[in-house]
């Protein structure tokens, strides 16, 4: 398999994240989404969304990372993901899209570019629209890991799901970005504990070949 992949990405280290969970090994290929490399022609080629991840596995090519994760627990069951039990699996798949679908799509690099580039925004209101979206998604995660959240560490069960998968490199970039959490203590509850995992150690940014401090 082929990963295409950018370090600070927090789709790509999803993705990372659950081929470390599962003991897969890629190739790395880093593509330089600050530079623009995901719109040279040879890369929209195989990722017409001109964006990062993409997985190849032989002749099948897949890009968006909840679809990546789930082509994964569907060639490598174990460990899994995404529950099969019906309540479980909603659970995961709820705070999961709350950090994917809600808190993602509008503070990713291309948006905050445009919010600068095109609409003239200032670095203080590009920050100030980052951390009005940040707080919105995570209020919403904390109430639900303190409603259905588990006991072991993990946000759900006894074991790493795509909730832990999607929350870690979401705190990361908030922290990254200078966010501070401390109104979210079962959110960082959640990422200090994935933190020491192996799996989630071996994706960060900081250990991809493509890294630049």
């Amino acid at each position: 398999m082929q990963l295409y992949s950018f370090f600070n990405s927090s789709t790509s280290y999803r993705v990372r994240i659950a081929l470390a969970l599962k003991g897969l090994s890629t190739d790395y290929h880093g593509i330089d989404i600050r530079g623009g490399a995901q719109r040279a022609p040879g890369y929209t080629a195989l990722n017409p969304s001109r964006a990062v991840p993409l997985l190849v596995d032989g002749d099948f090519t897949l890009s968006q990372s909840l679809a990546i994760i789930d082509y994964l627990d569907q060639r490598a069951p174990l460990p899994r993901l995404i529950p099969l039990e019906p309540l479980a699996r909603a659970r995961v798949l709820e705070l999961a899209r709350v950090i994917a679908c809600d808190m993602h799509p509008v503070n990713n690099l291309r948006i905050l570019k445009y919010l600068q580039q095109e609409l003239g925004l200032s670095a203080a209101q590009k920050d100030a629209w980052y951390r009005h979206w940040v707080n919105e998604g995570f209020q919403a995660a904390e109430v639900l890991l303190a409603r259905h959240g588990g006991t072991h560490g993990w946000c759900f069960g006894e074991q790493p799901t795509l909730a832990d998968v999607c929350l870690v490199p979401q705190v990361a970039n908030a922290l990254r970005m200078g966010c501070d959490l401390g109104a979210y203590p079962r959110v960082l509850q959640a990422w200090e504990h994935a933190s020491s995992h192996p799996a989630f150690v071996a994706a960060e940014p900081q250990r991809q070949p493509d890294f630049v401090d």
